[in-house]
């Protein structure tokens, strides 16, 4: 901590994207005034993105929760803690007694620091259900899928500093020049080195203005494009054979299903001209070191694990793994979406990715967590929460730091399901959309006001300390979970978040040797980090890959049409992304002032053929349908998209009563980039 003149400096951890990025905040009397650059900060060297900028403006908002509040006939009765906490047991124990464990189930957040997501997922074991999952289930579930079945594990294998060091870096569905942009500054400098940038988007992005080749594909056609670029890579004899050889099991297979997809075939589907297809795999397979970057453009589909493993794929055919400047990495959303899974706040993982129902995996959880019992099957995953809340099979749902409300798929029917609840209960920093459906609002204490270790996108694990003290009865995340716990009658042996980590370094064998005295020094470790004199594993997959016998595995996979298409009825293409200016379902970032005044609602990107032929001008109110719901945001009209593609943000109230909730058969995520609309002026 350092002090200047009246104000102290702080360093903390950007709430906000996945990237981990640090600064100071300037403290004042107990108040946040204000923020400092961390120049030596090795992900984002003293850079921040307008969010990141804004990040004190949630600490001192006035809508911030500051006392546990019950909902009555009459509006909301605030309580004190004691009343809250045992009201908040009675009900989660009446519903277990009387209906089963799995009548329970927890969202996680992805918000959260990793030992408060590890003491959430160990509550709802411990009480004997599997239905705890968090938010990774709407953005990067996929990921966890499909790099896990193919590298051996569900993250990326690079450190971002690394992506200045590739000869090639193919990006496909992210656009991190908004999103993360600290990413493309090491683009830029490999590009400075002579990289060749490789962009497939069905926008055009500031990300494609970095590109040397820009593939504009149809939306939900991303395997048709990865297998296209297979196929010219195998035909043309471009692949690592020694590496394929020795490395990767599965190779026959592949190269007989690679042949249906000739790069004029995948032009078909793509849109995208057979000779910029085989350009992109050229010029892919013949780098010396080849990075491909890609975020949630490719994951929230239902072929999302398809996807991810096609990319997977194409890196293990060319090499292009496990070394300086080659890899695969994804970009992840929310600050701590790593973190949380790392910890088990899924539905079918135990913390360190065992598996639920495997008896190896827990039997060491239950010596370290001294019981006989955990459940023996997956649970619902958030998607399939929902869902059963809404048939009635769900009686009491805990959610922390998650407004499903305005981040699920199809969120006319998430209110109603909310509304089907015996009991639910919301710890927040803020009355979100999702809390005023609460029975019980526990006020949490923000990234600040706390400490913990968060995990980032490239594994990083870093240890932010208190700054401030939260408002009114506040209260961390983890005390907060630590009181109820003792009112279950869990008897858990923590007195704060040093000691849950200290557990988690038995349970999670990736963070073996991480303490908080060893996090705090530098800029944390990144994991697999198996012991107290371990480095850190800057890249994964070196030598051999995290798979019982050191190999990858190489699955083919098929191009499938999105679950819903245009047609007369429905003529348009609806895909949602995100905007530089705000985060996630936008609790946060709608918050602040600064960001607010810039993108202040919600708007539809349309283009001018289509608005022309509509009679629709710049700024018109437009009323957009789908078979879900309907709703109203603003025209722009813009080239960045194709014709008959809309496209709209998912930080604002709306746009998810537009998306569908077909399901990834593997990672259940929503296929939030494809649902058939059609649009009005108002």
């Amino acid at each position: 901590m350092k002090t200047t003149e009246k104000r102290t400096l702080h360093p903390t951890i950007c709430p906000y994207c996945s990237l981990g990025c640090g600064f100071f905040l300037e403290l004042e009397e107990g108040k946040a005034v204000g923020i400092r650059y961390m120049p030596e900060h090795p992900v984002n060297e003293g850079s921040l993105c307008p969010k990141g900028n804004a990040a004190p403006d949630i600490l001192n908002h006035p809508d911030r929760l500051k006392y546990p509040l019950l909902k009555t006939e009459n509006g909301w009765k605030q309580l004190e803690w004691e009343e809250a906490l045992s009201l908040a047991a009675e009900k989660l124990g009446t519903a277990r007694k009387e209906n089963g464990p799995n009548s329970l189930a927890f969202l996680g957040s992805a918000k959260c620091s990793n030992e408060e997501n590890y003491l959430f997922q160990k509550i709802a074991r411990l009480l004997g259900t599997s239905n705890v999952d968090n938010c990774a289930r709407l953005c990067h579930a996929s990921t966890l899928i499909g790099l896990g079945k193919t590298l051996g594990a569900g993250a990326m294998t690079n450190p971002l500093a690394d992506l200045s060091n590739s000869d090639c870096v193919f990006v496909i569905g992210s656009n991190f020049a908004e999103n993360h942009p600290a990413v493309a500054r090491q683009v830029l400098r490999a590009k400075d080195k002579g990289a060749f940038v490789i962009v497939a988007d069905p926008r055009l992005t500031p990300t494609s203005w970095l590109a040397d080749l820009t593939l504009r594909l149809k939306p939900g056609t991303d395997v048709a494009l990865l297998n296209g670029m297979m196929h010219v890579i195998v035909n043309e004899g471009l692949l690592d054979r020694n590496f394929v050889r020795e490395k990767t099991e599965g190779f026959p297979g592949l190269e007989q299903a690679l042949q249906r997809c000739c790069p004029e075939t995948a032009s078909r589907i793509t849109g995208i001209p057979p000779s910029e297809i085989i350009k992109a795999a050229r010029a892919y397979a013949r780098a010396g070191a080849a990075s491909i970057v890609y975020s949630m453009g490719i994951t929230q589909h239902i072929s999302g694990t398809d996807n991810v493993t096609a990319c997977a794929d194409l890196a293990l055919l060319c090499g292009q793994v496990g070394r300086k400047g080659a890899g695969v990495l994804p970009l992840r959303g929310q600050n701590n979406v790593q973190g949380a899974c790392d910890m088990g706040a899924l539905a079918e993982f135990f913390p360190g990715y065992g598996k639920v129902g495997d008896a190896e995996a827990a039997g060491r959880l239950k010596t370290l967590w001294k019981t006989d019992k955990l459940p023996e099957k997956p649970g619902l995953t958030a998607t399939e929460i929902a869902e059963a809340a809404g048939k009635g099979k769900l009686k009491a749902l805990y959610v922390m730091g998650e407004d499903l409300v305005n981040s699920h798929a199809d969120s006319s029917r998430v209110r109603e399901a909310l509304e089907s609840l015996d009991f639910l209960v919301v710890q927040d920093i803020f009355m979100t959309d999702t809390a005023e459906y609460a029975d019980l609002v526990l006020p949490a204490a923000a990234w600040a006001e706390k400490e913990g270790s968060f995990t980032s996108t490239e594994r990083r694990v870093q240890w932010t300390d208190r700054a401030l003290s939260p408002p009114g009865e506040a209260k961390p995340d983890i005390e907060i979970l630590l009181l109820l716990a003792e009112k279950l009658g869990l008897g858990l042996p923590y007195r704060t978040a040093g000691d849950v980590l200290a557990e988690i370094s038995g349970a999670v064998p990736s963070y073996g040797g991480m303490t908080k005295e060893r996090l705090k020094k530098g800029f944390g470790l990144i994991w697999p980090c198996p012991d107290s004199s371990h480095p850190g594993t800057p890249v994964l997959h070196v030598g051999r890959f995290k798979t019982p016998d050191g190999k990858a595995r190489l699955i083919p996979v098929e191009y499938q049409s999105p679950a819903e298409i245009p047609d007369p009825d429905y003529p348009f293409l609806l895909t949602t992304g995100r905007v530089v200016l705000h985060y996630n379902a936008g609790s946060m970032s709608r918050r602040s002032k600064a960001l607010l005044e810039k993108e202040p609602g919600l708007f539809v990107e349309i283009h001018p053929s289509d608005a022309k032929a509509m009679e629709i001008g710049e700024g018109n109110r437009l009323v957009l349908e789908t078979r879900r719901g309907k709703t109203e945001a603003t025209a722009r009209l813009t080239g960045k998209i194709g014709p008959g593609v809309l496209f709209m943000p998912f930080h604002f109230p709306g746009t998810n009563v537009l998306t569908g909730d077909a399901l990834d058969r593997e990672a259940k995520i929503p296929e939030f980039k494809v649902s058939a609309c059609r649009i009005r002026r108002e």
